[in-house]
């Protein structure tokens, strides 16, 4: 396998350096792209601006990957995708760098693509990056044909997979296709939720404002932020001081769907890293139990290290991994003896209403996995079901817009299980957000209204 020296740092910009790392990371583990580039970044120690344009490379790369890989073809000799995955990302950045960068001249783009060439073992690749990209600043591009193959056109113009804007037309239309997948390319808004157990949203505005910040108050949630650009996150005070937690609107509207009381029981079945958890407890006012399972340790300890910075106290962590069955299982026997009044499952999915957030997911899924997901989805609902309390409330959620990993799954669940009750989701919604429900009622934000994220969630009661 094509890698890099070792000694590649000495003759090429660290932020392209740290940025060709995280994307071959991302191509070859399967990873995500902010793990990756956490991971790289940590030992890199750049400075502020130069980890800044290294994170602007990789998901610029990942957005426009399709795109960027036309235009590659079209001007060399041997398909990018033919070429070793180290020399092809360093296409990628360089490409990235020419089309979407005005600040940075072509001649620099080109330049400092040959230097991190010079790192790759084996062949002497300096001289085919410098041709392709210079053919691509000389040569004209032509694009396709939107009207004649809208499969393709969507798909290059917007860097989407062709499998995916294909299903996408087929289920909503030219028009509606293109808007989603138009909104995969955008950045998203840095949206925070109020941690009602510290302070109130107009106070935390507040502090924002007399900071230096710019923000705005979310349309739908009643508790949402949208803050400007402000640099590093863990540089922010009142994240850090348990203020507030990121998370994108629409997510900041599925635990309203519970309607959780002070005192209550609740399951969080999918809870890590504990946006939701979280957010339910300050609706329950930190007062009952809320038992939040996961089966990574990992994703647990990063779940209670968020539980501790936002001053929670009423939520009880259990890792129900294989390693952990016996405890896991004595948890159960108490569940099914006292039973919860409410039950979240968030359940894991393809992520594809998140594709702005994670575009490396783009490259990563395929249409055969939805119906894998669908499978374990279904099966977490059948697992979690029996321990809610008669009159309870269950709410199903995915950050997905794909029929197999929402309304097909709830559909099939309710026909298998005929104690349970589907109800419309709008009672429980602030005004604005009513709507955003499908014909079912269910809770549904596919056209991505507001600038939200793609989110699902369906309320179930068990009579």
């Amino acid at each position: 396998m094509t890698s890099l020296r070792p000694s590649s740092a000495r003759h090429t910009a660290p932020s392209r350096l740290l940025a060709l790392q995280t994307l071959l990371a991302v191509e070859r583990q399967n990873c995500f792209a902010y793990d990756a580039f956490a991971t790289f970044a940590a030992r890199a120690k750049l400075s502020h601006e130069d980890q800044a344009l290294a994170f602007e490379l990789v998901y610029g790369v990942l957005r426009h990957r399709a795109t960027l890989d036309w235009q590659l073809n079209a001007v060399a000799s041997r398909p990018v995708h033919r070429l070793p995955a180290v020399v092809a990302a360093i296409l990628r950045l360089g490409a990235y760098q020419m089309r979407y960068l005005d600040r940075i001249p072509v001649s620099a783009a080109v330049n400092e693509s040959v230097k991190l060439a010079k790192g790759v073992k084996g062949r002497d690749w300096r001289g085919v990056v410098n041709g392709i990209l210079r053919n691509l600043n000389r040569l004209e591009v032509e694009w396709p044909d939107m009207a004649h193959d809208p499969v393709n056109g969507l798909s290059i113009t917007y860097s989407c997979p062709n499998w995916l804007t294909r299903r996408w037309i087929d289920r909503w239309g030219l028009e509606v296709a293109e808007a989603m997948c138009r909104h995969t390319l955008t950045i998203p808004p840095l949206t925070l939720r109020t941690n009602t157990l510290r302070r109130s949203r107009e106070q935390l505005e507040a502090r924002l404002g007399e900071e230096g910040y710019t923000v705005s108050r979310t349309s739908v949630s009643p508790q949402g932020l949208i803050l400007e650009k402000c640099g590093s996150l863990q540089a922010l005070p009142v994240l850090q001081e348990g203020w507030c937690y990121v998370e994108d609107e629409a997510a900041q509207l599925v635990p309203l769907l519970l309607d959780a009381k002070p005192g209550q029981r609740v399951l969080d079945a999918c809870a890590a890293p504990g946006g939701k958890c979280s957010h339910l407890a300050a609706l329950m006012q930190n007062q009952g139990e809320i038992v939040a399972t996961d089966p990574e340790p990992r994703r647990l300890k990063r779940l209670e290290s968020n539980l501790h910075t936002l001053g929670i106290t009423c939520v009880k962590t259990v890792n129900i991994s294989h390693e952990a069955n016996h405890a896991a299982s004595s948890f159960r026997d108490t569940w099914v003896q006292q039973g919860f009044d409410r039950i979240l499952v968030d359940a894991p999915c393809s992520g594809l209403g998140v594709l702005r957030r994670h575009p490396e997911a783009k490259w990563q899924k395929t249409s055969q996995q939805l119906d894998w997901h669908s499978e374990r989805q279904s099966g977490i609902l059948e697992q979690v079901s029996p321990y809610l309390k008669p009159g309870g409330v269950l709410v199903y959620s995915a950050c997905s817009t794909e029929p197999e990993e929402t309304t097909q799954v709830v559909s099939r669940f309710c026909q298998d299980h005929q104690e349970f009750c589907h109800e419309s989701s709008a009672g429980w919604l602030p005004p604005h957000a009513h709507s955003l429900t499908n014909p079912d009622g269910d809770f549904l934000t596919s056209g991505f209204r507001y600038n939200m994220d793609g989110f699902f969630a369906a309320r179930l009661r068990r009579t």
